[in-house]
């Protein structure tokens, strides 16, 4: 699999990422094995995870894999910190929550460090200063290589990234974690052109649009699926109205053409954009990520990236747009 670097770092990462928010809940521990070791032997690297992920078993299930059944040196692992499970306060991005998170997490994936630790979400109630003070902290201390954002918008992640670069000593935020797909591309309006600006990768969470860009709900929804679910339900459920449903039939119909599945149109698509850096694959089966793999080989036709970049296109207007 080619290597990419991250941001304007020297840190170079698969350009696909194995995701893992079902591991510890929807997939077993067995499953879970057997896509980290299939994600590796196709050359991939980074491996992404959040301390919430089934309240941090995702975590325990990594970890109990590292050392074991895969060297830890094999691995790139990003987590993220900062959001709280259940009601009340549900974005705390506190020194004192974020660095206690930190620790939490080492000791559940049973290493010393994690390659790239990012921020789960901006935080109204804590001074920015004071979330990314826990950066430096994290990285001075050695228990973070890099460090990111996740689901920032373009002001707060041109905001973060400033601040750190603006002294010498300061962790560079390198990355940011966005939703990005054929179906959700409205990072494109600022995020994207900040990010390329400021130098910073985007990791797309979700590049499949939720699933409903593998073309799995074109005709219901499948007992075992996502959209079937109880706690992913409502999280499905915005990708399966008429205008999605016309982008995931030009990509049903790009697949036919190039005798491909849809998964891996769309997942080319993504892959390619600019600014991209790893689209992060969320497989619940081990299957599923082999299907995904495939795209590796794969380019899109100029022709077909513009018709899918034409019948996907979202408003823009001012000040965005020239003219």
């Amino acid at each position: 699999m080619q290597q990419r670097p991250l941001g304007r770092s020297g840190l170079a990462v698969s350009r696909l990422a194995l995701g893992t928010m079902t591991w510890g809940r929807d997939t077993d521990p067995d499953d879970a094995a057997a896509q980290l070791k299939s994600f590796l032997d196709a050359g991939g690297s980074l491996v992404d995870t959040a301390d919430v992920y089934a309240d941090g078993e995702a975590e325990a299930v990594i970890g109990s894999l590292l050392g074991t059944l895969v060297p830890r040196e094999e691995v790139l692992i990003a987590t993220k910190a900062g959001l709280r499970p259940g009601f009340g306060r549900r974005r705390d991005g506190s020194r004192g929550h974020l660095l206690r998170s930190l620790d939490a997490s080492l000791r559940r994936l049973g290493t010393d460090h994690v390659d790239l630790w990012q921020v789960h979400g901006y935080d109204p109630d804590t001074p920015l200063e004071e979330t990314l003070t826990a950066l430096d902290h994290a990285v001075v201390s050695g228990r973070v290589r890099y460090v990111g954002v996740s689901n920032f918008s373009a002001w707060q992640t041109a905001q973060a990234a400033t601040w750190q670069a603006a002294f010498p000593g300061r962790a560079p935020i390198v990355a940011t974690q966005v939703e990005y797909s054929l179906l959700e591309r409205g990072i494109e309006r600022e995020v994207l052109p900040g990010c390329t600006a400021l130098g910073l990768g985007v990791l797309p969470w979700s590049p499949l649009g939720r699933g409903v860009l593998t073309g799995k709900y074109r005709h219901g929804r499948p007992a075992d699926s996502r959209a079937a679910s109880p706690h992913f339900g409502p999280f499905v459920a915005p990708y399966l109205e008429p205008r999605c449903s016309s982008i995931v039939e030009a990509v049903a119909t790009a697949a036919s053409g190039l005798g491909v599945s849809p998964l891996e149109v769309a997942l080319a698509w993504i892959r390619d954009r600019p600014g991209v850096v790893a689209p992060i694959l969320g497989a619940r089966t081990v299957g599923q990520l082999l299907g995904a793999l495939q795209v590796e080989e794969m380019t899109l036709p100029a022709e077909i990236t513009q018709a899918l970049d034409d019948v996907s296109a979202i408003p823009v207007g001012y000040p965005e747009r020239e003219g």
